[in-house]
């Protein structure tokens, strides 16, 4: 190639990454499209497919497009002048683009790879976005239906109007459910008992074996959700749930759950409606939720430097046991969580820190069943060193050298996990009322067994291990001991002959690495003899090795068990 001038190369720089980006949002958005015919033909596994192809699809366009860039600028490769005319020349290719926001985190991924940047550096990066997205006609978000008739009928039609190939088993008897269900619901509250309008979105949202309206009603002046959850038997659709509170709706899109398949064409609009339902859930997590994860993770950024530059709190070792394997902190008022690797793990950990972090990438591609945190990785963050308590840089210094610079003026950190902040659960309970702790031991054992049904073994089941939600939600968060269930072998334990066997300090019989015995589990689990009792009368089965073979049985047959974003007495089928 003969030499170019470096206006030339940030212009053929730049047209390239763009182009790229295009071909990652056609690729992203041809998936998204398939999930309507998925749920219409019940392709369950086609279905698991699509969710692992579309998160693998952001590295598979984004790596070999960094080779591509590190080969075109040669030399010149870390010359910022070059990157700042970049910048600008592909922020005129998005400037009406519908996803410029998604577009800009796009651009931002390849300056990252390539300069391991500390902190961040403006010239080269999108740190803010350049552009105001303004809102469009609220005709083309959503459908309005007047619903000060007959609510029945209004449901029928919404329904109707979402046209999928696939019949319902009986459209009229659902919309006679859902439409009791809303009544209820406003007379209970004091309001009127037909809403005056509802406004749902004109895209469905499918997860799994679900789909979901998503949308809000009007009544007595005040905005309600209205969420409808259906799913597609063997004898047709039928409308499962009706979600009519934030913390409800708020949980379905929750940060331990896997990502939404949801066609729009500018994802901001459909977050700022989002936002009206699920007001105290962050910008972040709601980009997050429907797979734009590299660009939630751009807000969460964003965010959090927002809270450093209007806070003064001080960075902390965060509640709860010490772990072997990561340091966990936090600020007292932002409630997220920061992990980093330790340099050597206490035994009996043999894991290593590089199979710590495909524990995590495995957690990404993996069905999270609403039951394990969506953790994002940060690198190269730069933080003021007064930020942190002494306590805290001394845990860092002593553990954490490879992951940790600690400097006079600053803190680096090379490499950290954010996720949301939890209760850890062994806390919850010693602090909990007895019914509220009995409450939590029930989810607890739900938790092992939505894992299990969707092919995750916890491995480690320590409560210090499981952390309990502000819906009083339990979820799993230390990830260094997950494998597939399907890697597992359940075994009885063997009969003993010999008087003097069980007395041994060791199995008298032959264990092989992968042996899982769960009538064992009921030492670990570091329950009380009250809550140990309440939890043996409903999840008792976890002890027995029949539960796990079957669930084994279960997904080598493609049989996945649908788990339920919702308590059961929000079913309208029972």
């Amino acid at each position: 190639m003969p030499y170019l001038t470096d206006s030339r190369l940030a212009n053929l720089a730049a047209r390239r990454i763009h182009q790229s980006f295009l071909i990652y949002r056609n690729q992203f958005m041809s998936i998204t499209h398939r999930a309507k015919e998925q749920f219409e033909t019940r392709n369950w596994v086609g279905q698991r497919q699509d969710a692992i192809a579309r998160l693998d699809l952001y590295k598979a366009i984004i790596n070999p497009l960094v080779e591509e860039i590190c080969d075109l600028l040669d030399e010149r490769l870390h010359e910022k002048i070059i990157w700042a005319s970049m910048k600008a020349v592909y922020s005129s290719y998005i400037e009406d683009s519908q996803d410029c926001e998604i577009a800009e985190t796009f651009f931002n991924s390849i300056t990252r790879r390539i300069f391991d940047t500390i902190g961040v550096d403006p010239q080269i990066e999108f740190v803010d976005t350049d552009f105001v997205i303004l809102p469009p006609p609220e005709k083309m978000l959503y459908r309005t239906y007047s619903a000060q008739n007959n609510l029945a009928e209004v449901i029928t039609r919404m329904l109707a109007d979402v046209n999928w190939t696939a019949g319902f088993e009986d459209v009229t008897l659902d919309s006679w459910r859902v439409a009791q269900h809303i009544e209820q619901h406003l007379l209970e509250r004091g309001l009127p008992r037909l809403p005056g309008r509802i406004e749902m979105l004109r895209t469905v949202f499918y997860r799994g074996m679900g789909a979901y309206l998503v949308g809000r009603m009007v009544a007595g002046g005040r905005a309600i959700p209205l969420v409808l959850s259906l799913l597609h038997e063997e004898r047709g659709i039928a409308v499962d749930a009706v979600l009519l509170d934030e913390n409800s709706v708020s949980i379905l899109f929750s940060f331990a759950r896997s990502y939404f398949h949801v066609v729009v064409e500018r994802p901001y609009d459909l977050i700022q409606f989002l936002r009206t339902l699920m007001p105290r859930k962050r910008t972040a997590e709601l980009y997050i939720s429907i797979g734009y994860n590299k660009h939630g993770k751009t807000a969460l950024y964003r965010d959090f430097l927002y809270y450093l530059a209007h806070s003064e709190d001080q960075f902390r070792i965060s509640r709860g046991q010490r772990g072997m394997v990561m340091i966990v902190f936090d600020l007292p008022g932002y409630d997220m969580v920061f992990k980093v690797i330790k340099d050597h793990f206490a035994r009996p950990k043999r894991t290593t820190a590089v199979q710590v972090k495909e524990k995590y990438a495995w957690v990404f591609r993996q069905d999270r069943a609403g039951r394990l945190i969506d953790a994002q990785s940060f690198e190269h963050l730069e933080i003021s060193r007064h930020r942190f308590s002494e306590e805290l840089l001394a845990e860092l210094e002593e553990h954490a050298q490879q992951a940790v610079s600690i400097g006079k003026e600053t803190v680096i950190i090379h490499h950290c996990y954010i996720e949301r902040k939890v209760v850890p659960l062994d806390i919850y309970l010693r602090e909990a009322e007895h019914d509220t702790a009995v409450e939590a031991v029930y989810e607890y054992g739900q938790t092992i067994k939505d894992l299990a049904y969707s092919n995750v073994f916890t491995g480690d089941m320590l409560l210090k291990n499981f952390g309990v939600t502000r819906h009083g939600r339990v979820v799993f968060y230390d990830y260094d001991e997950l494998c597939p269930l399907q890697s597992c072998n359940f075994r009885r334990i063997p009969t003993s002959y010999h008087d003097d066997d069980e007395l041994s300090d060791g199995p008298w019989f032959p264990v092989a690495e992968n042996d899982i015995f769960p009538e064992e589990f009921a030492r670990f689990v570091g329950l009380t003899p009250a809550l140990r009792k309440a939890f043996t009368a409903v999840h008792g089965d976890l002890f027995d090795t029949d539960f796990w073979q079957s669930a084994q049985q279960n997904i080598a047959a493609n049989n996945y068990l649908h788990v339920y974003p919702y308590r059961p007495e929000q079913r309208l089928h029972g």
